[in-house]
């Protein structure tokens, strides 16, 4: 199988969803670095590849994508197609760039193509159907540019971070990806580790971190860490520690945004009621979660329970106009670091005041 080929990561024209248009046997072409020639398509364009010039110009025929639905109990144009022969089309031409390896990453493994096509339909189900998850303040998140979104975490199984990927994914109006910080667990787990590098998560490190948020991507962190998501049903929505600031320097050293995230309903889907310590230090997890249901009901106690989700967007926390300096103030660390924190508990109580049950 071929390989993928990689795109550095700071080419903007590889979110503009284009592929050149090749000759037929013509090897796959490598993208050209910044600054080339080609200008990226406008808003108008996307779906469009060019065209052969002609005697009076280039051409501006639709690509060979799928033709706008004509409508109910339409005839297809003479020529046309079904809608099940165009995605019956569409997929076999997705399998053939899987096999041939005509498909872009960029150079932390991000699979755009995969992720939209594949893996957000896998969770989508799950995020409205089961959890049925409902989404506030989506338009904090800035239409442009890089932002940190930073959250609480719960949930005993980190779908939490799932869940709020594709609530940007699927509710921003400018349709943007979250990029998630994971922790090294998640790196060194098989077939995890593949499929978290391709839906965009990266290592919980400030150097990826910071190089994500100037590339103008959102990125997403539960400072929490562990500390958060295996924390006993007891204590559910009352934040931990957020670490020692670390995101907060991040930020301001990217002078990005800090956008609080609230999620209310992940504390119930695996109500954690003790921790198998030793089985845990055997398995190498830092913690052995017990539930009402797990391990006595084997597989079918892995289900989690369907809660009923709601997650809120905070105001935006400007940081660009701090000096570059600020990044090594520990107090400027630390009383921001407490305003974010203290911003997400007091909208987790908010929350939890609204809603009328954890499952309706």
């Amino acid at each position: 199988m071929a390989d993928a080929k990689v795109i550095p990561f700071d080419d903007d024209r590889s979110r503009a969803r284009r592929r050149p248009a090749r000759a037929e046997g013509e090897a796959a072409a490598v993208r050209a670095l910044p600054g080339a020639e080609e200008a990226p398509l406008e808003p108008g364009e996307r779906g469009r590849v060019p065209g052969p010039a002609g005697p009076s110009g280039p051409a501006s025929g639709p690509a060979s994508g799928p033709a706008p639905d004509p409508g109910p109990g339409a005839e297809p144009a003479a020529g046309g197609r079904s809608g099940w022969e165009r995605r019956l089309a569409g997929g076999l031409a997705f399998l053939r760039r899987r096999v041939t390896g005509e498909y872009e990453v960029d150079e932390f493994g991000y699979d755009e193509e995969l992720t939209d096509q594949v893996l957000m339909s896998l969770l989508r189900p799950l995020y409205e159907k089961y959890f049925r998850v409902e989404v506030k303040g989506v338009e904090n998140i800035p239409a442009e540019g890089g932002a940190l979104i930073v959250a609480n975490h719960s949930g005993t199984l980190p779908l939490d971070g799932l869940m709020m990927q594709v609530a940007v994914h699927d509710n921003h109006p400018a349709g943007r990806h979250l990029r998630l910080l994971a922790a090294d667990l998640v790196f060194v787990l098989p077939v995890v580790n593949e499929l978290a590098r391709k839906a965009g998560h990266t290592l919980a490190c400030a150097e990826d971190a910071e190089r994500l948020l100037r590339a103008g991507e959102i990125v997403g962190v539960m400072p929490e860490g562990f500390k958060g998501i295996g924390k006993p049903f007891g204590e559910r929505y009352k934040l931990q520690r957020f670490g020692r600031g670390g995101f907060v320097s991040t930020a301001l050293r990217a002078g990005v945004p800090i956008v609080p995230c609230s999620i209310v309903g992940a504390e119930e889907i695996y109500p954690m009621l003790g921790n198998a310590k030793t089985l845990a230090r055997v398995l190498g997890f830092p913690y052995f979660p017990l539930t009402p249901t797990f391990p006595w009901l084997g597989p079918l106690g892995a289900l989690p329970l369907p809660t009923k989700w709601t997650i809120q967007f905070g105001e935006p926390i400007p940081t660009d106009s701090y000096a570059p300096e600020a990044a090594e103030d520990p107090m400027l660390m630390f009383n921001l670091t407490d305003q974010v924190r203290e911003q997400i508990q007091h909208t987790l109580y908010k929350l939890l005041v609204q809603r009328r049950s954890v499952f309706f």
